[in-house]
């Protein structure tokens, strides 16, 4: 998948060393983490940690063909407001992948996440992928809207065969996408 993906209004690109200070900011936040991944919920204690994070992040995505995690930069200030991501469900055996975002309190409410996600869904999409799975928190409310908003369907609040529990399910295939986009 490309490394840097344009939209209107945001640059979705890989993360870099300098945006240590600001993921530092983002997963230090309980608000934040508590969404992403299972518990327990440590917020991020060191810029340190964010670096090591960031190397992950690109480690993971040297390794699969569609996994990517990208930082969601806004034009218009140049202030990473989150990031975005395409990643394997775990321990699936038909390969399958899940996309997910996340954002800095301060970036909320500006539609930046729904920008970003349907920006890496037509890369996805494009590049080969059949379908996309996105996995919440039941009472994830605010991501429940985005995927909404970008056009996945909603599955309901199912078992989770990757994670376990109860996940609000979401889904899309690229016929699904390709029919939105003529819509």
């Amino acid at each position: 998948m490309d490394a840097t993906i344009e939209t209107a209004r945001l640059i979705l690109r890989p993360y870099a060393d300098s945006d240590a200070d600001r993921i530092l900011d983002i997963h230090s936040r309980l608000e934040v983490i508590r969404w992403l991944g299972n518990p327990p919920f440590v917020p991020m204690a060191s810029r340190d940690e964010a670096l090591v994070r960031m190397k992950e992040w690109r480690e993971r995505d040297a390794q699969g063909e569609h996994t990517v995690h990208l930082a969601i930069e806004p034009r218009e200030t140049g202030v990473l407001a989150g990031g975005v991501a395409m990643t394997p469900l775990p321990e699936d055996p038909e390969g399958r992948y899940e996309v997910g975002w996340h954002l800095h309190p301060d970036a909320a409410g500006h539609g930046y996440a729904s920008e970003g996600a349907t920006a890496l869904l037509d890369a996805a999409f494009a590049n080969g992928l059949d379908e996309v799975w996105c996995t919440m928190y039941p009472d994830n409310e605010a991501s429940a809207r985005v995927a909404q908003r970008i056009g996945l369907t909603d599955l309901g609040i199912l078992p989770d065969r990757w994670y376990g529990g109860d996940s609000h399910l979401f889904h899309m295939t690229r016929e699904g996408w390709l029919a939105r986009d003529r819509d």
